[in-house]
């Protein structure tokens, strides 16, 4: 029998969830015999591969580069995890959402101080007009809320995905 595929995913975020992901310590071990980990940050792996069993997406979407690669991975992916405050409720990316894109832009490349800088328009990705929540671009499957989340819940909820059973974080899990 051939393993389960296991993806995460970094989109605007601070990456605290994969760290707390990585705080699983030992239990790596156990959730490596369960799962090939086949894309994410630690993995070089350049496109989103299909027939993805379940993905861990950390982060708001913030840009268009981030829609279009949720909408992919929503695709490819058969159990989606938005995993993380950012990636729940929006967080601390979605702070930006009362000022226009534009005038945010503007105030942090053009009004630092530097004179002559301006706004790039080259290999960066244009900002959506707010940063969002997972579920509002594509749908989830399970929130895991948490600032990040604790260790021992996300390897709860991994196992249980990995098992083939919904996770009952009810107890476990909390924002913030």
């Amino acid at each position: 029998m051939s393993k389960l595929k296991l993806a995460t995913v970094w989109l605007d975020g601070c990456s605290g969830c994969h760290m707390s992901l990585l705080d699983i310590d030992d239990a790596i071990v156990e959730v490596a015999a369960l799962a090939d980990l086949v894309y994410g940050p630690l993995v070089d792996a350049q496109e989103f591969p299909e027939g993805v069993d379940v993905t861990l997406v950390e982060g708001a979407v913030s840009s268009q580069d981030d829609l279009k690669l949720i909408q992919t991975i929503r695709k490819r992916t058969r159990l989606l995890v938005a995993l993380g405050d950012c990636a729940v409720t929006g967080n601390v990316p979605a702070m930006r959402n009362s000022v226009p894109v534009k005038k945010l832009l503007e105030s942090v490349y053009s009004g630092n101080g530097q004179p002559g800088a301006q706004v790039p328009t080259e290999n960066v990705p244009a900002l959506l007009k707010k940063a969002a929540p997972v579920h509002e671009a594509i749908k989830v499957d399970l929130h895991i809320p948490g600032c990040p989340p604790a260790a021992q819940t996300i390897l709860l909820a991994v196992r249980e995905l990995l098992a083939g059973r919904k996770p009952n974080l009810a107890t476990v899990a909390k924002f913030g």
